[in-house]
Formats: C-alpha cells, sequence, structure tokens
C-alpha cells in the first residue's frame, strides 16, 4: 500500500510541475508555443477573393514539412498540392514536383499570402 501512495504522490508531484510554466517533460518548447507540427496537422480551410474555398488536410511528419492532400475544388492551383515545407517563417505549399503553389505567413491563428500568380490566399481553421 506504501509503494502505490508514494507512486501516487510521484505521479501528481510531475504533473504539478508540468504546471510551473517551465519546459514541457515531452519537449524542448515552451509550453506557451506549440510545436509546428501540433499547429499544422489536421483541415485547414484555403480561401481566395472570387473563388470557392476547398479544404487542405495537412500532416505534419517533422517540424520543416510533411503532406498536403486537397479535398479538390482548390482556387488556382490548389488542387494540385501534395506538400507543404516552412523555412524561415515562410510555410509554402508545392505540387508534386515542388513547385510552389503559394507562400504564407503566420497572422495570428491563421496563414496569410499569395498563389504563385499572385492572388491573395488565406490558410484557416
Amino acid at each position: 500500500m506504501r509503494h502505490a501512495a508514494a507512486a501516487c504522490l510521484a505521479l501528481i508531484a510531475l504533473m504539478l510541475a508540468g504546471c510551473g510554466g517551465g519546459t514541457s517533460l515531452t519537449s524542448e518548447q515552451p509550453p506557451d508555443k506549440p510545436l509546428v507540427t501540433d499547429v499544422m496537422d489536421g483541415r485547414w480551410i484555403l480561401t481566395a477573393p472570387n473563388a470557392p474555398s476547398c479544404g487542405l488536410n495537412f500532416t505534419a511528419p517533422s517540424p520543416s514539412g510533411g503532406n498536403a492532400t486537397p479535398d479538390g475544388g482548390c482556387p488556382e492551383r490548389f488542387y494540385l498540392s501534395r506538400r507543404w515545407q516552412l523555412a524561415d517563417g515562410t510555410l509554402t505549399i508545392v505540387d508534386a514536383e515542388s513547385t510552389p503553389l503559394g507562400t504564407f505567413r503566420v497572422n495570428g491563428d491563421r496563414f496569410d499570402g499569395k498563389s504563385d500568380a499572385g492572388t491573395p490566399v488565406t490558410l484557416s481553421r
């Protein structure tokens, strides 16, 4: 019984240590700065003026890139999206030949950018 109580107390202490505002136990990032992979994973909505919006599903196997799968009906050439890359704070969506389709910068909780043709585009949840 003493071992179970000691283990329980140790677990509670570790959980509370994670609330102290320091480094998380599972990453080198401070808790107020989520990992890029945590932010990018999932479905995003791509919009452009005078065009239908479309969904892009992102997977993030690494902090610098992953796969992008369009739902279909995307504006301009974004229906060809296959991968995303992040370098120097710029998100780039590319096709199967790594030709850029658009570049984006973080703007609050979304990404604003331009297509390869210069059209303003936005990625949001």
